[in-house]
């Protein structure tokens, strides 16, 4: 105990001696001497390792994901704490909105438009790619809830009518993700969350009937079939991490499909050794933003799941998509090979997805059958 109390002990007079020596040189006294004896070179090198080590621990900062939060805790901070206003949808909704809040304002902002360092070298070369596409990744989340929000959840058969306001959120959201001016992106998703807020407020209103939100089996079987398309070409695209050799199954189940030009029967899949990265941290991002969907779905359609005992099938994919959220250990995403030495990230993470995928499919006939 002793031996450990002196080792921090001097750690913490080294950092101290060594932080003192760092603000030492670069003092305005040091800059001036340094400007005397060395002329204005010696200076221009300093500032400018000044400068790329102040956007180095930028980039670091900026490079974090979002915490999770809890749904039901923000849907209620959001109703004013009022019990009474959490009506059907309105757990979904204001998960929707707070996911697409984390989004644009975490560490540094929104980042996939920016064209100014530690982001991007004047919109020539990206310098921090993971982040915008974790944050691609829950866009598209975000767009696929407000398209089934617009056409399914707020609709009480086809032909009924849509609301006004998810009308004019849903397009906001799909505009381009990487839009620096004339308009930024940030304006316009914060438009979207504009207009899911007035459709919030009068869903809660008990004087707005106009405003509904259906919670039946249909439709969260609609968004559960997009999420399963999703996770499924996920899951492809991080199996291509390592190449391998797959069979055309495109037309698989049907002999009297056809398709517009012929494909070979053997495809070869690899994904370009600098994108490995780019597929991982998009599929965290959306598989973020599906959780906290699923948690508030799991909310709101509760009656629903319980009538066709498919809360533990929603409660297993929930659990499975948990385990790809654990932070790396590594600094760079690692690529070894399936049986190798090293690990694979990329692989690892199909392990969860592809299961929970497979749940989803369950789920999806249950709500069907059950």
């Amino acid at each position: 105990m002793d031996k450990l109390k002196t080792f921090a002990v001097r750690l913490w007079q080294r950092l101290r001696a060594g932080a003192t020596r760092l603000g030492r040189y670069f003092s305005p006294r040091e800059w001036r001497e340094n400007w005397r004896e060395h002329g204005p070179g010696r200076l221009l090198l300093l500032a400018v390792a000044a400068l790329l080590l102040f956007l180095y621990i930028l980039g670091i900062y900026w490079s974090q994901e979002p915490d999770d939060f809890d749904v039901r805790r923000e849907a209620l901070a959001m109703a004013g704490g009022d019990e009474s206003r959490l009506v059907p949808g309105y757990v979904t909704t204001s998960t929707l909105i707070t996911i697409t809040r984390k989004v644009l304002n975490k560490p540094g902002g929104y980042l996939s438009n920016d064209r100014l360092p530690p982001a991007s070298l004047f919109g020539i070369y990206p310098m921090l790619d993971n982040i915008p596409n974790w944050e691609f990744g829950a866009v598209v989340m975000i767009r696929d809830t407000a398209r089934v929000l617009r056409n399914d959840f707020s609709r009480s058969q086809s032909q009924s009518l849509e609301d006004p306001d998810l009308a004019e959120a849903e397009p906001r959201f799909n505009f381009a993700n990487d839009s620096w001016l004339f308009p930024p992106t940030e304006r316009e998703y914060r438009k979207g969350v504009t207009h899911l807020q007035r459709y919030l407020d009068r869903l809660a209103d008990p004087e707005q009937p106009n405003a509904q939100f259906y919670t039946r089996a249909d439709n969260l079987n609609e968004l559960l079939a997009v999420i399963e398309k999703r996770l499924g070409g996920l899951s492809r695209r991080l199996n291509a991490s390592v190449e391998e050799l797959r069979v055309n199954t495109d037309l698989a189940g049907d002999p009297a499909a056809r398709q517009a030009t012929r494909a070979p029967g053997l495809i070869v899949a690899k994904t370009p050794w600098m994108e490995i990265d780019d597929v991982f941290y998009e599929s965290r991002g959306y598989v973020w933003a599906l959780l906290h969907v699923l948690k508030a779905v799991q909310i709101d359609f509760r009656d629903v799941l319980k009538k066709k005992n498919a809360e533990a099938s929603l409660q297993q994919v929930i659990r499975l998509l948990e385990q790809t959220q654990v932070e790396p250990s590594s600094p760079v995403v690692l690529n070894g090979d399936p049986m190798g030495w090293m690990a694979n990230y990329s692989k690892t993470m199909v392990s969860y997805i592809s299961p929970a995928n497979a749940a989803i499919i369950d789920l999806r006939r249950l709500l069907s059958e059950g």
